[in-house]
């Protein structure tokens, strides 16, 4: 379409990131100004914002992550967040002083619903119909960018590697890229590193859904989240708790690897709350204790054994959790620890950019995962493309 033709031929591309996290606490949005593509990326942030969901609507997403869950309420869902993902790309536009008409692209990762890379078949849905974020803002939409890497072998995750390596990677440094949102996952690139050779990446386990749903569970659905982590710092974590924690299975395997609520979710903590008696606070510490060595013990299993990539870079919710940032200085030392902030992109807009850049990827025709991440056997272009609606000449 020559539309598609225009926007790829361009010097440079207006694109909205929007990214719905595993915690499902709302929508990070971001306008970003692409020029080029692949190893010649440049990127220059318009605006940023957090677009927080309707009550509703994030009560019916937390019901669709049950196993019991109606397919009624999932196609209700998808509609609702497409409705919902319009709202943050339209209001980051004009955070952007843009208007919709100078927007070329938005990339949305939509809401993970269930993801299944160890099923038979291996699968993974996410919602968020962007047939309704192309009607409501005018605008292509790229979604659903996971499946097509599970069709090429892959478990459709991690897909932000790619992004890690092309906007942070340094031929000088070696770097590990931690992102700790709902799940936490982890990128590994050694000093001069490329997406086709030495990057490792991989879900390194919970993040802060544990946390969270605890937080949720103890106060009767007041709090969504431990504020700061005063709740766990206030309390004492118990170490043979977490060590039988970590005697979990998904720890023990090597990546590529994936991971979402299935494996930690409502269904665990319901397990850990009525085996262990613990106090509220103890529970909230043991957890977050737990985040931090699951997250350790994965880097230093897989990521980085030998040690050598000295600079730690965290992204995602978990970096305003303090008590959670200092055990990770404590467990990861003498590695540095800082937010990715500090390399010019905030902590909630960073995988929102990701979907911006992985857009641009896919609209250039070219593939948007990395097989040493995902374990794909082929390259993939990531993506189904949604169009707006025509507009009758008169």
């Amino acid at each position: 379409m020559k539309r598609l033709l225009d926007i790829a031929s361009a010097p440079t591309r207006r694109i909205v990131g929007l990214m719905t996290g595993t915690s499902a606490d709302g929508i990070d949005a971001v306008l970003v100004e692409i020029e080029g593509y692949g190893e010649m990326t440049e990127f220059r942030v318009l605006a940023q914002l957090t677009h927080k969901l309707p009550e509703k609507l994030q009560a019916d997403l937390f019901l669709l992550f049950q196993p019991d869950a109606l397919v009624e309420d999932l196609c209700q869902a998808n509609f609702a967040l497409g409705a919902a993902l319009a709202d943050a790309a339209l209001k980051v536009i004009a955070a952007g002083n843009t208007v919709p008409e100078e927007v070329d692209l938005i990339g949305s990762h939509g809401q993970t619903v269930r993801h299944l890379p160890q099923g038979n078949p291996p699968s993974t849905l996410q919602i968020g119909e962007a047939a309704v974020v192309a009607r409501h803002t005018g605008i292509p939409v790229i979604s659903d960018f996971r499946p097509a890497d599970l069709a090429a072998g892959g478990e459709g995750a991690p897909l932000v590697p790619l992004v890690d390596v092309l906007l942070f990677g340094d031929p000088d440094r070696g770097r590990l890229l931690l992102n700790i949102g709902g799940i936490a996952n982890v990128t590994a690139i050694p000093a001069g590193a490329t997406i086709h050779h030495g990057v490792l990446a991989f879900d390194l386990g919970p993040g802060n859904a544990l946390i969270d749903a605890a937080v949720q569970h103890l106060t009767g659905g007041t709090e969504r989240f431990d504020n700061d982590g005063r709740r766990a710092a206030g309390g004492t974590a118990s170490e043979e708790w977490v060590e039988r924690l970590l005697k979990h299975e998904f720890f023990r395997r090597p990546p590529p690897k994936s991971t979402g609520r299935e494996e930690f979710g409502t269904y665990y903590l319901a397990e850990l709350m009525h085996q262990a008696e613990l106090s509220p606070a103890d529970l909230l510490a043991t957890l977050t204790l737990f985040t931090a060595r699951s997250i350790a013990a994965g880097i230093e299993r897989f990521a980085d054994p030998e040690g050598e990539l000295g600079e730690v870079y965290v992204s995602g919710g978990g970096v305003r959790n303090s008590h959670l940032m200092s055990l990770l200085e404590e467990v990861l030392a003498p590695r540095h620890v800082r937010p990715i902030d500090d390399l010019g992109v905030t902590a909630d807009s960073k995988e929102a950019l990701a979907f911006a850049v992985l857009a641009n990827e896919t609209i250039m025709g070219r593939a948007g995962n990395v097989r040493g991440a995902t374990g794909a056997k082929l390259d993939a272009v990531l993506g189904k493309i949604s169009l707006p609606p025509l507009v009758e000449q008169e």
